[in-house]
């Protein structure tokens, strides 16, 4: 039976740096005879989370329910379903862009929270599927990792996700251009990464 695999790509650009990494590693995992679905956040309704907490009120590893009627759903469907997942977003202010960011809260559902905790429990326990990283960023890839928060956004929303890290990339120098291509080397690590999802 094939593996299923699902990418979240926080990228605002269709075609931009984010979403070409993400096309290299889903094609790989293709290739490998994954089924892979790519969800462009920026194309789909994900309405803000209003931190009712009414999705944590309910005990046990199932998430919860969110009120809130829009395609978050199906996306969290998608990912319960999945072998494998590719998180990928860019760098803006110093962390990843909000598009990704109002994905992050919309979480929520994965974790238990009744009134009156002072903490919150996740449901899912990190190492049920693999998950492989991928963010950009103006700056060069090794000051980017270090002095930015999107890898450490990226890997909360894996272990929220129950999933374990198998693989990152950080693509560096990434607005040099309007319309960036990545190296071959950066296709290469892509591809890669969407690979490891298979073993």
């Amino acid at each position: 039976m094939a593996k299923k695999i699902v990418a979240i790509d926080g990228s605002y650009r269709r075609g931009g740096t984010i979403a070409q990494a993400v096309d290299a590693a889903a094609g790989a995992a293709r290739e490998g005879g994954a089924d892979v679905r790519v969800f462009r956040l920026a194309e789909k309704n994900v309405l803000f989370c209003d931190n009712c907490r009414a999705c944590m009120q309910t005990p046990g590893a199932k998430r919860g329910r969110c009120p809130l009627l829009d395609d978050m759903n199906e996306i969290m469907d998608a990912v319960d379903a999945a072998d494998g997942l590719i998180l990928a977003a860019p760098v803006n202010c110093f962390n990843v862009n909000a598009l990704t960011r109002r994905f992050m809260e919309r979480l929520a559902p994965y974790a238990y929270w009744p009134w009156g905790a002072m903490a919150p429990v996740m449901r899912l326990k990190a190492g049920a599927k693999k998950a492989v990283l991928i963010s950009s960023s103006a700056m060069p890839a090794p000051f980017g990792r270090l002095l930015t928060g999107a890898m450490r956004a990226l890997k909360l929303v894996a272990e929220a996700l129950g999933a374990r890290v198998a693989g990152t990339l950080f693509i560096g120098t990434a607005s040099m251009e309007e319309k960036a291509r990545l190296t071959d080397r950066e296709r290469r690590l892509a591809g890669g990464l969407g690979r490891k999802l298979l073993d």
